[in-house]
């Protein structure tokens, strides 16, 4: 990464990894892979470049955002279920001060209850729902036009390489 790059990280939570099996009449038949290669085909569009991880357990999702201070300039985050449960996911991304968008496959508000707070939504920028997989390439370009608005502009605060 150079520091005029913006890199975006992606990070998909819990259950994630079974999309394409899990659930199809909710989540559709494309793959963690599929979701992938959309921010990365999308990212590289608009100039930037994308890592992305997926983890069923809660202290890794907070490490990578972590870390992320470090090695990107913003994060799209699907954090499943944690969504929902998670304050110190929520705590992680307001401490590293990156731009956040979030993004559900499904129209969470469609559905279960507890399913219609989020933690995570009073620290994004952005919050995309019910758009299917096409929720992340929304949420790169958004996120890919904030930073690269800001590294026009001469304010980006790019990571150290």
């Amino acid at each position: 990464m150079t520091p005029r790059t913006p890199s975006i990280l992606v990070i998909n939570g819990p259950n994630l990894n079974l999309l394409g099996t899990r659930e199809p009449a909710v989540y559709g038949t494309a793959t963690l892979d599929d979701v992938v290669r959309l921010a990365a085909d999308t990212a590289q569009e608009r100039g930037c470049t994308t890592s992305a991880m997926q983890s069923n357990h809660e202290g890794e999702i907070i490490d990578a955002i972590h870390a992320a201070r470090s090695t990107s300039h913003g994060i799209v985050i699907n954090a499943g279920a944690l969504t929902h449960t998670s304050i110190a996911i929520r705590d992680a991304l307001a401490g590293v001060g990156l731009p956040v968008v979030e993004v559900h496959i499904s129209n969470v508000h469609r559905r279960e209850e507890f399913r219609h707070h989020s933690y995570i939504s009073g620290v994004a920028d952005a919050v995309i729902v019910g758009a299917g997989i096409d929720g992340y390439r929304l949420a790169v370009d958004h996120l890919a036009g904030l930073l690269t608005a800001d590294a026009d502009a001469g304010t980006a605060s790019f990571p150290k390489s």
